[in-house]
């Protein structure tokens, strides 16, 4: 059984940002809150997605990223420390990887449930928020995609929350293999 740990939870209201020329709306530009929060059907309270066609709703409700890739990204990014939320994720995870997690998985965090539902493919937001469209193809090569949740049971998590296993579904394919294959296919 797989077993977790919150490191960071994070959050931003939707901002506007110049982007080639143009103005874009975003909620990439996440941050670290010292507070409790609450999972809700639909995201995050205190969370906001610009784009609810391709972010937010049921299936992608929380974005999760494990805390054991920021090492991975100081080192290839050349930088010595990376804040918490960097890549755009509600959640900072430790314990939970791509390679482990499969599709369905059900987890405790704090008072919510949640559920494993797919790898992470970034937009171009990633690239802004990196100030490198490059930063999107570096993001998909590394393998390292995240995981979105779907919110079983909405409830409250804070930073330290335990995240426990309540549902392995080790017959669905783990998020790595499904991240490797739509890359494949795409």
């Amino acid at each position: 059984m797989i077993k977790g740990s919150l490191v960071s939870v994070n959050v931003a209201k939707a901002k506007r940002v110049l982007w080639n020329d143009r103005d874009v709306t975003t909620g990439i530009f996440k941050e670290p809150v010292a507070c409790r929060v609450r999972l809700g059907m639909l995201g995050v309270d205190g969370d906001e997605q610009a784009d609810r066609m391709v972010h937010g709703g049921v299936r992608k409700a929380v974005y999760a990223y494990p805390s054991e890739h920021y090492a991975y990204w100081q080192t290839e990014l050349g930088r010595e420390r990376l804040p918490w939320g960097m890549f755009g994720e509600n959640l900072t995870t430790q314990g939970l990887l791509e390679s482990t997690l499969h599709i369905g998985d059900e987890f405790r965090m704090g008072s919510a449930t949640v559920a494993v539902t797919q790898p992470r493919f970034p937009c171009y937001k990633l690239g802004i928020k990196f100030g490198t469209m490059d930063m999107v193809k570096r993001f998909q090569a590394s393998g390292r995609s995240g995981f979105y949740l779907s919110v079983l049971q909405e409830g409250d998590v804070g930073i330290g929350d335990s995240i426990d296993s309540i549902q392995s579904k080790t017959s669905n394919p783990t998020v790595q293999e499904v991240f490797e294959s739509e890359l494949e296919l795409g």
